[in-house]
């Protein structure tokens, strides 16, 4: 009332220091409420106070008071700043991360450079390969996993424990069925524990996701121990040294007008209590994260904490767990940034920086990042945030070493690679490389870091990061095609998986060129030196097919089976094996490959592709495994099912499909066994 009387009288006309110096207090008065606001509460997790809250957020009506203030406050200076209460260039219904508006969506460094193995106690004393991992120690849930004298497979809705101790009479042990109407997708294996994780498909956007720890003591009678309902699909796991994580993301549901906050834990609805449903200070998001950890030691309670956000990627090493989710928007569409910038520089000019129409910095890919600790006893506790420009393209997109995670990053301006500090505030990035190129592939390994990008043809990037504060680019190897997997021969080799490409010119009348286009002519694996950092070398490729060649390794790093000890690189191929060629002088390989497509032209198959591989030789074809099953007649009636994966015990390969495993020496390839293991025959034996 006093503020109208003073304007409507015109008092303001003849006390413009009065007016002013109310103007200013007015400002400071807003700048302490601001500064105290994100000082005290920067980037923290809370709490959902009521379930009355908690049913806003889903109806996403609800709106934090204290920047429901703030905006009061701020709101005739910001449209003098921007000419709006947020941001000039706002667009409603995206994803503004910490701008406090509702959203709409969104390791440790590998020591053992021939590749991480999960560390996981066995009885058997047989030598055998392990999932091919990320992070040392960390293993990673999968579609088959070995003991040595069992192996553990999917097919279809079971899950197969096959006695594999006897290499010429492998036999089934047992099956395990899953519940109804739940689909078995990934499996762990810790010491005598074999956990089944499944999802069931609700409706569009719904799935819930079950975990289930089985005692495999005695192969023939699984029992199980401990089951867990997540309300969310399943998006991945790890298991540290028996400690179980499980993640599961979606959208908040309702049920009976509620908002769900339960799971099931054997069978029986528990609710995860307000106290473990957090969201982050001024991100107010109905995207839900369960996290549920279980201990595989005693398989005693299981603890849940939902967190508000969406994932879209995560990175986990012993100590830590990062989860990433993607947004549009600009560097200046951050809450703190509002803020400083309306009591900074810009705060001051913005008047004049409305009326001459200046631009703010335009909407670019986001990352936020979100840190979480990983306690001995299972719990997980939240460390911090911070948001990035650019975007990731999968797990190896990240990697934690000297408390330090250092990120390879997608932007509008090329790719790059940023370091964060354990809190993680940035410390050093490097440049933006091959702007116009797609990011495929990276690869951090040590204080080096490989990044490939690609439009036309293959740049691959050697990075130095010993100097945290200051990485850069030392050499690059430009070649056609690209690699989308990376994954280390040894200190000073790494083998490529990608696919060739074959470069068009385009040229007018007068030789200049004019535009360039590139097409896929097959599957590549490639082996580079990179022992002289600044002139990184390819030294051996092999192109497998021809354009339509796939393979589940283009995608899914588990696929690959490697040893350098061995000798061996194996992975499954796609291709119309008409098409199937090798590149090699050794006239074997050519018959052996003529033979094959002889044998299997006008259709499509799977094969399993083993190599052998060395730094003199690089890649020589040993062999294709099939995996047909064949009437009594002889004649063949079809492909048998995917074939999912490939394992070594000893001195045998065994290829795992989700009808067949087939037993093959590892020397020459000829075969031991086979056996069935889905289908109508339900595990005949066939022994050779």
């Amino acid at each position: 009332m006093i503020l109208y009387n003073f304007l409507e009288g015109g008092d303001f006309l003849k006390n413009k220091k009065i007016f002013v110096l109310f103007i200013i207090a007015v400002i400071v008065a807003v700048a302490v409420v601001a500064m105290v606001n994100l000082n005290s509460e920067k980037d923290e997790l809370i709490a959902v106070k009521s379930e009355n809250e908690l049913k806003q957020i889903y109806q996403k009506k609800y709106s934090d008071s204290d920047n429901k203030l703030l905006n009061i406050l701020t709101m005739p200076f910001s449209l003098l700043t921007y000419g709006a209460p947020m941001e000039k260039n706002y667009k409603p219904g995206l994803d503004y991360g910490s701008a406090g508006v509702d959203t709409s969506n969104v390791l440790e460094n590998i020591n053992s450079l021939s590749g991480s193995n999960a560390s996981t106690s066995t009885s058997s004393t047989k030598e055998h390969s392990t999932t091919n991992i990320q992070v040392e120690n960390v293993d990673e849930a999968d579609i088959t996993k070995t003991d040595g004298d069992y192996i553990y497979s999917l097919s279809g809705s079971d899950v197969v424990i096959t006695n594999v101790q006897d290499p010429s009479n492998i036999k089934i042990d047992s099956k395990i069925q899953s519940e109804e109407d739940y689909n078995p997708e990934d499996l762990i294996l810790y010491n005598d524990k074999l956990v089944v994780i499944s999802t069931k498909y609700i409706k569009y956007g719904q799935s819930n996701t079950l975990v289930s720890v089985y005692d495999v003591t005695k192969k023939d009678e699984p029992k199980l121990v401990k089951s867990c309902m997540l309300p969310e699909k399943y998006y991945t796991s790890r298991s540290i040294d028996g400690k179980l994580l499980v993640i599961a993301s979606g959208k908040l549901r309702e049920e009976d007008n509620k908002v769900v906050t339960y799971y099931e834990e054997d069978n029986s609805k528990k609710e995860i209590g307000l106290e473990n449903i957090k969201r982050l200070k001024r991100l107010i998001s109905n995207d839900q994260t369960l996290i549920a950890t279980i201990n595989l030691q005693s398989t005693d309670n299981v603890k849940v904490n939902s967190y508000l956000f969406n994932v879209e990627n995560a990175y986990i090493s012993e100590k830590n767990m990062y989860l990433l989710n993607e947004l549009y928007s600009n560097e200046n569409s951050g809450f703190e940034k509002r803020v400083k910038n309306l009591f900074g520089i810009k705060g001051v000019i913005g008047f004049f920086n409305y009326i001459l129409n200046e631009d703010y910095e335009e909407y670019d890919d986001y990352t936020n990042i979100y840190k979480f600790s990983i306690q001995e006893d299972g719990d997980i506790e939240y460390l911090a945030k911070n948001k990035v420009r650019g975007t990731t393209i999968n797990q190896f997109s990240l990697d934690e070493y000297n408390e330090n995670l250092r990120v390879g990053l997608e932007t509008s301006d090329g790719s790059k690679v940023v370091v964060l500090d354990n809190k993680l505030n940035k410390i050093g990035e490097t440049g933006c490389l091959s702007k116009g190129e797609k990011m495929y592939s990276t690869r951090f390994l040590g204080e080096k870091a490989y990044m490939v990008t690609y439009k036309n043809t293959d740049p691959l990037y050697v990075i130095d990061l010993s100097n945290p504060n200051e990485p850069k680019v030392l050499g690059k190897l430009k070649i056609p095609g690209y690699s989308t997997y990376l994954h280390p021969y040894d200190e000073h080799h790494l083998i490529g998986i990608g696919m060739q490409t074959k470069e068009t010119i385009y040229r007018d009348s007068q030789g200049r060129v004019t535009s360039t286009s590139a097409r896929i002519t097959g599957m590549k694996m490639a082996l580079f030196d990179v022992s002289d950092v600044n002139n990184p070398k390819q030294i051996s490729q092999t192109i497998i097919g021809d354009s339509r060649t796939t393979s589940a390794i283009l995608t899914n790093h588990k696929a690959l089976l490697f040893s350098k000890e061995k000798g061996i690189l194996a992975i499954p191929v796609n291709s119309y094996p008409s098409d199937f060629e090798v590149e090699s002088s050794s006239d074997d390989i050519s018959k052996l490959v003529s033979q094959y497509t002889n044998y299997n032209k006008n259709y499509t198959a799977e094969g399993y592709a083993v190599y052998n591989i060395n730094l003199t030789d690089g890649f020589n074809l040993k062999g294709i495994i099939n995996h047909e099953i064949i009437k009594t007649s002889g004649y063949r009636y079809g492909y048998s099912g995917k074939l999912l994966r490939g394992l070594w015990i000893e001195d045998n390969l065994y290829t795992v499909s989700e009808k067949m495993i087939n037993v093959n020496k590892l020397g020459d390839l000829s075969q031991i066994s086979e056996l069935e293991i889905g289908g109508d025959n339900n595990g005949r034996e066939k022994n050779k």
